[in-house]
């Protein structure tokens, strides 16, 4: 059985690769794009009865940190079943997925069976792999389909039956398998195997390595290997929690000796991790489905993403020099920062793949799965050729590479399976049109009231969510309301993505900071209390640039760089107010006006029509106390 799931899991991962590289067509096999998810959703609904239990302390899953391979109990009768059954079903929709798809009205009796098994095969899948919380808000979904005509007026839909609902969730190509488990099917698996081969291969201890270099002799230096480490670990995971226990098994350790409590080095590593979903070139996963949502290539989505992005890390950079310089840190210790030059020796090889990505995508214009596929070519060329720490990858590794992949993104596939169930009912039903105008309505058509609305939303339905599964969810009911709003739509989908993520550090139902406090020794709400103070600039960000299109590179170039620098000048001097330091210990008084200078610089222009005023004020009042602090220090100096 042990074989059987690794070899399923590697002919996933190949055949997806196949799809990407155009393999199938030059063989001559020309089918549907939906017989293409059919027959690997053959493959990873299997996996998912055969290799993730229906209660986790039955059987052990794969421990990507040990390089385990995974052992599996033997896998019960109730399993197999379901495993078989999942299959036959499958590859049933991609072989008569054309005929089939034709007759949702007519609803066959055929069609039918196959559409509920694969319904609650699914549900269970998701369960299994990612929690009841989102498996609730699937059966939500679906019930409030079928009585959607039963509901309020402001929001009611029209009259759906159980048959209907059920055959086109699966045979209509805008539901299940539709364009979430299109992306995931091509673009995702492509990105996912690229990750896993680069660190498979040394890229993790790489950056580590890079990040303990570059800021290890730095005031707060531990604090900011964290950041740069979980940056640069974060744009390719796609997971925050992945990010944590990654790259926090070094830096927790290491924040902790030097001098940061357990609760705050937790927090700032989840924080750190968080940020790595919203970090170009590859920002997680979600920026791949939120370039289909809007019908633009992914470079527009990368390109605007990239200065929220930097003012996100540049905010976090400042908070952990201010809480070392306050609380007077030890920096790290130099024996153990390596040289810049040690680490690039043994590793310079590691950012080609990088450039070849970001050349791909952003000068040459190639599909993000086919730039991801020249990427990780790079990658097993340069391990192959160069190695790191004298180490190469051999043969036998890369069926492994192949099998971790399938293994992780089973989980992927569930969860745009569910993210297609929703979108289809509430497609079906009409719900997503009174869903839209009700919060409208609710805001009374006040943007800045919509936005706060919009903000506890996303946090609310982000909670024990993954990335992938809280975007699309946001896309689906919040985003369009936004859009109403007169919202530009990649500042709405920007906005939702980074509320959905901040779910993650949020209480009550923090994923990442309970993570990191597990890897902390801390308690768990108190991380997350912790994480919500250190990255409050965070919470902010999103407002900046819904109301400053320039914050998402619209405008021209000066004022971008004007409008940049001003935001980050706020966040400095807001952070210092919060934290009762800026180059010197500052008292109860002090602390209100650098708080009241920040917030004055980072007013958004598009607010209202004084708001370039207020800015203008914020900087006068920076600069004076900006002065004032350096003559009370040198003062102190003399006396």
């Amino acid at each position: 059985m042990r074989r059987l799931i690794d070899v399923m899991a590697a002919l996933l991962t190949l055949a997806a690769v196949a799809w990407a590289a155009d393999f199938y067509r030059l063989v001559g096999i020309n089918v549907y794009t939906e017989q293409y998810i059919g027959a690997l959703c053959a493959l990873a609904l299997p996996l998912v009865y055969l290799y993730v239990p229906a209660r986790r302390r039955t059987r052990s899953a794969l421990d990507d940190e040990t390089g385990s391979r995974g052992r599996v109990d033997p896998v019960p009768w109730y399993d197999l079943v379901a495993a078989i059954t999942g299959f036959l079903a499958c590859a049933y929709i991609a072989v008569r997925f054309p005929v089939l798809s034709e007759e949702v009205s007519r609803r066959p009796w055929d069609g039918m069976i196959v559409a509920a098994v694969i319904c609650v095969l699914f549900l269970e899948g998701l369960r299994r792999t990612s929690g009841v919380a989102i498996t609730a808000v699937v059966v939500v979904f679906f019930v409030l389909a079928l009585g959607a005509h039963l509901l309020p007026d402001v929001v009611a839909g029209r009259k759906v039956q159980l048959s209907r609902l059920t055959y086109a969730l699966i045979w209509d190509s805008s539901a299940v398998f539709g364009v979430a488990m299109q992306i995931i099917t091509t673009v995702v698996v492509c990105f996912v195997l690229f990750g896993t081969m680069l660190f498979k291969t040394g890229g993790s201890a790489f950056f580590t390595d890079i990040s303990m270099a570059l800021m290890g002799r730095q005031r707060g230096g531990a604090a900011k290997i964290s950041i740069l480490a979980s940056s640069l670990f974060g744009t390719i995971s796609g997971s925050v929690v992945a990010n944590v226990v990654t790259t926090g098994v070094v830096t927790i350790p290491l924040m902790k000796k030097g001098g940061f409590r357990p609760e705050l080095a937790g927090a700032i590593e989840a924080v750190s991790s968080t940020g790595g979903q919203l970090m170009p070139p590859v920002m997680g996963i979600a920026a791949f489905l939120m370039a289909e949502f809007l019908q633009v290539p992914y470079y527009e989505v990368a390109l605007a993403a990239l200065i929220p992005a930097v003012l996100f890390y540049s905010a976090l950079f400042i908070q952990a020099d201010l809480e070392a310089a306050r609380a007077g840190l030890a920096l790290v210790d130099p024996a153990s920062v390596p040289a810049v030059r040690a680490v690039l020796r043994q590793g310079w090889f590691f950012p080609i793949p990088f450039v070849i990505l970001i050349g791909t995508l952003f000068w040459l214009n190639y599909e993000p799965e086919t730039a991801a596929l020249l990427a990780t070519v790079a990658v097993l060329l340069t391990a192959f050729v160069f190695g790191f720490r004298g180490q190469r990858p051999k043969l036998r590794d890369l069926f492994w590479m192949l099998r971790d992949t399938g293994v992780i993104v089973i989980e992927l596939f569930m969860i745009g399976a569910a993210a297609g169930a929703v979108i289809g009912s509430l497609n079906l039903s009409g719900l997503g049109f009174g869903l839209t105008l009700a919060l409208v309505h609710l805001s009374g058509g006040n943007l800045l009231a919509l936005l706060v609305i919009a903000a506890i939303g996303c946090i609310v339905l982000g909670m024990g969510l993954p990335t992938v599964g809280v975007y699309i969810l946001l896309a689906t009911l919040i985003a369009p309301a936004l859009i109403e709003l007169k919202v530009t739509p990649i500042a709405a989908h920007m906005f939702i993505l980074y509320f959905g993520c901040l779910s993650m550090i949020t209480p009550p139902v923090a994923i990442g900071a309970f993570a990191a406090s597990n890897l902390a020794g801390a308690d768990p709400m108190k991380t997350a209390v912790q994480a919500v103070r250190f990255g409050w600039s965070v919470f902010v960000i999103p407002f900046l640039f819904v109301f400053s299109g320039t914050l998402l590179m619209q405008g021209s170039a000066l004022m971008i760089a004007v409008d940049f620098l001003v935001a980050v000048a706020g966040v400095w001097f807001g952070a210092a107010g919060i934290i009762g330091y800026s180059i010197r210990p500052l008292r109860a008084v002090m602390r209100v006006w650098h708080v009241t200078a920040g917030l004055f610089m980072l007013l958004p222009l598009g607010a209202f029509a004084g708001a370039r005023v207020i800015n203008v004020i914020g900087v006068c009042l920076a600069i004076a106390l900006l002065a004032s602090n350096r003559l009370a220090k040198r003062k102190a100096w003399a006396a």
